[in-house]
């Protein structure tokens, strides 16, 4: 069952942390396995009913546009041109204006998890915030040393349980956020978000399942093996 509620897509930055990949395309286009990551993000919300994408572009947005234009499929997808150098929060607004009175999802084209998205949305809808955000535990960078007098006891990954909670985007966002005044330096986590905060109007669905984000080619690549599977991490419920 298809549901009526637009998936806006954040895909018109630089990717600066992942250049070697970005160079000659936007992040969202860096492929994992045979397909871009924008792929699997619009599957993550196909597969859950959710089919209709607005894709907030810029940055060689014309890469994006040619991929959808030879892309089979029965979702629905525009691509939207939100500026060159925009920060996310212009881009939000912009979409959101151009989208119209509705309540949308919004996420990051550079993140993948199995989030229940109906369970997010009923949450989202159970309150009264204008946005809910979905927390995540961060995934492990480092190796975690305990020594004692010295000397090494234990070497390994970091519990994400330790690790606190951290913004994995999967937002649903209320359509009064674009009423807010913006430009285009107008960041969603350093401006839009805290303001949001102050006026209690932000909402946490807090995720223990999978989560990962593709910040660097260590991460593309922790990515591309878990892809490999006969279902994916990211698609489990």
């Amino acid at each position: 069952m298809e549901l009526k509620i637009k998936t806006i897509i954040l895909a018109g930055g630089l990717g600066t942390r992942i250049s070697e990949e970005t160079v000659d395309k936007p992040k969202p286009m860096v492929l994992i396995d045979d397909k871009p990551m924008l792929w699997h993000i619009m599957h993550i919300y196909g597969i859950q009913g959710f089919t209709d994408f607005v894709i907030a572009g810029g940055y060689k947005m014309h890469i994006i546009e040619e991929w959808v234009s030879h892309l089979k499929t029965s979702w629905n997808i525009q691509v939207l041109d939100t500026g060159q150098d925009d920060q996310t929060g212009s881009r939000i607004i912009k979409t959101m204006t151009h989208i119209g009175n509705e309540k949308c999802f919004v996420t990051y084209g550079d993140g993948l998890g199995n989030i229940d998205l109906k369970k997010l949305l009923q949450f989202h809808v159970s309150g009264s915030a204008t946005l809910t955000l979905t927390a995540v535990r961060p995934p492990s960078r480092f190796g975690v040393i305990q020594s004692e007098n010295g000397l090494i006891t234990h070497f390994g990954e970091k519990n994400q349980a330790d690790a606190g909670w951290i913004n994995g985007g999967f937002f649903v966002v209320e359509p009064e956020i674009s009423k807010l005044d913006f430009n285009r330096n107008t960041s969603f986590e350093a401006d839009i978000i805290p303001k949001l905060v102050a006026k209690r109007k932000v909402n946490a669905f807090h995720h223990k399942g999978f989560w990962q984000p593709m910040d660097t080619l260590r991460e593309k690549q922790i990515l591309k093996e878990i892809s490999k599977k006969r279902v994916p991490d990211w698609l489990i419920l």
